[in-house]
Order: structure tokens, then C-alpha cells, then sequence
């Protein structure tokens, strides 16, 4: 039994609602590449990266959409902006859903052939959520490199120039994960404490701030280590279970897809190669998949859950509950 479940049986929380509800939202990794190379990130992206979607997988996924009606594409990676496939992707599967998120590290959209990306995103009314760590320079390049936060706003000023954050159909919203072994802060609080300091100091605006709690695995695993903090950090996830999130878990209407086109509970099972299976142990896989396949199913957990539901909760979408 893992960690996770531990808890759940400590607290007398039957797994039976660890199931699957009616699918709303299909996320899209689209590979490892980016031109980043972050302290936390889960999939361990970099200019290195190899696992690169091709384009038999995004018609895969396409012919999907078609099949079935998905409320949200949210496209992320690495940098998905890198894959050379992401422009066919987007414009093809915009028409296919009522919203299409793309998640950027914003540093992308200054890379060179990338300059016509900002209006691309616009023309196809793509929702943005975008990592900006901290408000402050400091924090920012210590996590992200030097000289990311000058250019993140840079970035932000020109999606403000082009209407996101400031007209109904073009979604701004910004994402805070913190810069050691600790959960967020509350999301409203930092949320005014963004708009302040953004507003103020550079005349930036955005939609909303959602905060994500850092997973234990991969890169921020080996940094916990490397600094004995593990055993804390786990601790500190552990004691802060609450209860309340389990109900809102993104595991429960979330779909994953590799860039190899295998299926996963969610980006960390992913990250974790915890694929789904169908009867006979074969990974399930997006081409010719079926939402009835879903239905019901359990959800895959291990003891990097326990980031979902401490504190607020966290998920792709932010907090899930006040605590």
C-alpha cells in the first residue's frame, strides 16, 4: 500500500471514490523539449528533450475529439510551443472544443521563429496560462534561470498589448509554485499580492492566479535530497491532508496523453509511467480509444498524491478548496 492510501485508510476515507467521473478535459503532453530547464518540473524538460509528439499522435488525438465531445484541450509539455506540430494541433482542434489551453513558460514566445506565436495564440482565442513562479526577479531566476523574469514580462506586456486579460474571450491566468519545501500560500491572497505588485510595478494584468503545489518526484525529488529535505517535504504533504479535496481531484475528470499517445490518469502518473491498462495489461493508447473504456475506472494512485490534497489541494486548474 502506498503512502497515499495510507492516509486514506488512517482517516477512515474509503477508496471507492477514487473513481472516474465524466470526462471534461483532455491534456496533451506534447513532449519533453523546452527552452527551459526548471528546479520542480515533473517530466524533467529541457533543451535536451527527446520525446517529441509526432504528427500521427496529434491525428490520433484530433480523430478523438471528433468522436467524442470534450469540453477542454489543454495542450501542455515542456514547452509544446516547440513541437513543430503545435500549430497544426492548435488551429485544427480549436473548432473542436469550447476551450483550448495552452500552458507556457511565456520565455518561449521570444525564442527566434517563434515572434508570430502571440498573435497565432490570439487569432485562436487560446486560453494562456502561463508560469510566472514568483513576482520578485530573485525568486524567479533562482528557479527558472537568469534572466527569465525580465523576459516573462516582456512577454506579458505584449500579450497585455494584444488584448489577453483585457477582452472576455482572451483568458490570462498565471501560475505560482513555491521556490522550496512548503505548500502555497492561500491562491486568493497571492492572487491580490500579484495584481498589486504586477499591476503597479509594470503595468501588467492577468485573469486569475492559480497555485500549484510541488510534486515529489523527478527533478524536485533529487533536489530534495540532494538537501535532506525529503523526509520533511513528505512529511509536510502527509500532515497536510485534507479531506475536502478528494471530491475535486483532476485525476477524476482529467485524461492524459503522452507524446507517444499512451493514456495516464493524470500528467504525474505520467511523468511516473503509471499508464492505464486495459484488461489484458496492454497500455491503453489514443488511437481508436473509447470514453466508455473510462467509465467507472479506478484511479492509479501513488505517494506523489499526496501534493493534490494537502493544504488547499492542488491541481492544473489551481486550489481545490479553502481550507
Amino acid at each position: 500500500m502506498n503512502a497515499f492510501l495510507e492516509v486514506l485508510e488512517k482517516r477512515q476515507i474509503k477508496t471507492d471514490i477514487l473513481r472516474r467521473l465524466a470526462l471534461t478535459t483532455l491534456q496533451v503532453n506534447m513532449g519533453d523539449l523546452c527552452n527551459q530547464s526548471c528546479l520542480h518540473c515533473h517530466i524533467e524538460a529541457s533543451p535536451r528533450g527527446k520525446k517529441i509528439m509526432p504528427k500521427s499522435v496529434v491525428e490520433a488525438i484530433l480523430d478523438f475529439l471528433r468522436r467524442n465531445k470534450i469540453r477542454t484541450l489543454d495542450i501542455t509539455g515542456g514547452a509544446p510551443e516547440l513541437n513543430p506540430n503545435f500549430d497544426y494541433f492548435v488551429a485544427s482542434a480549436r473548432s473542436l472544443v469550447s476551450e483550448l489551453i495552452v500552458r507556457s513558460n511565456l520565455t518561449v514566445l521570444l525564442e527566434d521563429g517563434k515572434e508570430y506565436s502571440p498573435g497565432f495564440l490570439k487569432s485562436n482565442k487560446v486560453h494562456l496560462v502561463c508560469s510566472l513562479p514568483c513576482y520578485t526577479k530573485e525568486n524567479v531566476d533562482r528557479q527558472r534561470g537568469t534572466g527569465v523574469f525580465e523576459k516573462s514580462i516582456k512577454v506579458l506586456k505584449l500579450l497585455n498589448d494584444l488584448g489577453y486579460a483585457r477582452e472576455a474571450d482572451l483568458a490570462l491566468d498565471i501560475v505560482y509554485n513555491p521556490g522550496g519545501a512548503f505548500l502555497p500560500a492561500a491562491q486568493d491572497v497571492l492572487e491580490r499580492d500579484y495584481k498589486k505588485v504586477l499591476k503597479e510595478g509594470y503595468g501588467i494584468e492577468f485573469n486569475r492566479l492559480l497555485t500549484i503545489t510541488n510534486v515529489a518526484i523527478k527533478k524536485f525529488k533529487d533536489y530534495l535530497e540532494s538537501n535532506n529535505e525529503y523526509e520533511n517535504y513528505s512529511n509536510i504533504l502527509e500532515n497536510g491532508f485534507n479531506p475536502k479535496t478528494i471530491e475535486t481531484l483532476m485525476c477524476r475528470t482529467f485524461l492524459s496523453v503522452g507524446h507517444d499517445g499512451r493514456l495516464y490518469d493524470c500528467d504525474f502518473n505520467l511523468a511516473m509511467g503509471y499508464a492505464l491498462r486495459d484488461k489484458e495489461d496492454n497500455d491503453f493508447n489514443i488511437d481508436g480509444f473509447s470514453v466508455i473504456d473510462l467509465e467507472n475506472r479506478e484511479i492509479t494512485t501513488g505517494e506523489h498524491c499526496l501534493a493534490c490534497t494537502a493544504g488547499s489541494g492542488s491541481s492544473c486548474q489551481g486550489a481545490l478548496c479553502r481550507q
